[in-house]
Parts: C-alpha cells; sequence; structure tokens
C-alpha cells in the first residue's frame, strides 16, 4: 500500500483543516488505518485510529472532541477532520496502515504500522 498524505499548512487558533490520505497499489480494505503527529523534538505520537473491518475509531485523549477521522472506501481516501485547532497541534502529520486482525484489538504505536506516507505540515499559530 502506498499511502500519500495531504492538505496541512498554517491555519489561526480555534480554525480547522481537513488532512487527506490517499492510497494506491492496494485498497483500504483489509487494513487497519491511523493517524500519527510528530512535533520538534518530540517522539512520534498517535493521533486517531479507525477499524477497517467494523469502522470503530479511537483518538487521543489531547484531540478526543475536536478531531475526527473518516474513510471514504469509494475514494480509497482517509480524512482527518481537524477543528478547534490549539498551537499543541503543531506538527508533521503522517497516515499510516497495517493488516487488519477482523478483531477488536487497536493499534497506537508506530512501531505497530507497516505503511507510511509522508508527512505533511501543520502548524496553528497562537
Amino acid at each position: 500500500v502506498q499511502l500519500q498524505a495531504s492538505g496541512g499548512g498554517l491555519v489561526q487558533h480555534g480554525g480547522f483543516l481537513r488532512l487527506s490520505c490517499a492510497a494506491s497499489g492496494r485498497t483500504f480494505g483489509g487494513h487497519h488505518m491511523g493517524w500519527f503527529r510528530q512535533a520538534p523534538g518530540k517522539e512520534r505520537e498517535f493521533v486517531a485510529a479507525i477499524r477497517w473491518n467494523d469502522g470503530a475509531t479511537k483518538y487521543a485523549d489531547s484531540v478526543k472532541g475536536r478531531f475526527a477521522i473518516s474513510l471514504d472506501n469509494a475514494k480509497n481516501t482517509m480524512y482527518l477532520q481537524m477543528d478547534s485547532l490549539k498551537p499543541e497541534d503543531t506538527a508533521v502529520y503522517s497516515c499510516a496502515a497495517r493488516p487488519s486482525d477482523y478483531g477488536s484489538n487497536w493499534y497506537v504505536l508506530p512501531k505497530e504500522y507497516d505503511y507510511w506516507g509522508q508527512g505533511t505540515q501543520v502548524t496553528v499559530s497562537s
């Protein structure tokens, strides 16, 4: 699976952005998908994930209620709607995929994902 992330940019505190992650080579079918972010000088951290088999979603506490992850299987594209953005959301955001286990497990560590898109920069000004 090849992944291409886009949609980053500069936005003011309280603003919104929608990130996209387009897949090629293979469809999202059978893959567990996620978004991660990495701020300067910090470790890459989990943001959100979606299970292909049942559509369930999971969010980091820091973004819960503000971000929404979704899949458009017809377009083979994953989205991350980010509302009420804060300066602390500033980071490089990357999308990732791994084969689904068709179960109820969640995968929130970068090492648990096999495929990665290049990052897209999100900068939130105060």
